[in-house]
């Protein structure tokens, strides 16, 4: 993978993750945190760069899929669970 492509695919990473902690609902959240983690992971070893820039247009679309459904999740905001209510003990 090119330098510049390589920096392509961690910036997307990067963005998707970021992006995917704005969900409002825990279980969504976790849920696109753990695919877009696997995703990447399954996609690592892909050498064409062909199949390649096809991956990361594909992350591009659904990266606006993201940011489109946490707006939307915005909208109509729930209360939180209990996992997402407990403290975190002080160290």
């Amino acid at each position: 993978m090119a330098a510049s492509s390589r920096a392509q695919v961690l910036d997307l990473y990067r963005a998707m993750l970021r992006e995917s902690k704005h969900f409002s609902a825990y279980n969504y959240r976790t849920y696109a945190v753990r695919r877009i983690r696997d995703a990447f992971r399954e996609n690592k070893n892909v050498k064409d760069p062909v199949e390649i820039q096809a991956l990361v247009n594909k992350a591009k679309r659904d990266l606006g899929i993201i940011r489109r459904q946490v707006h939307v999740g915005q909208m109509y905001l729930t209360d939180k669970i209990i996992i997402e209510n407990q403290e975190k003990p002080r160290t």
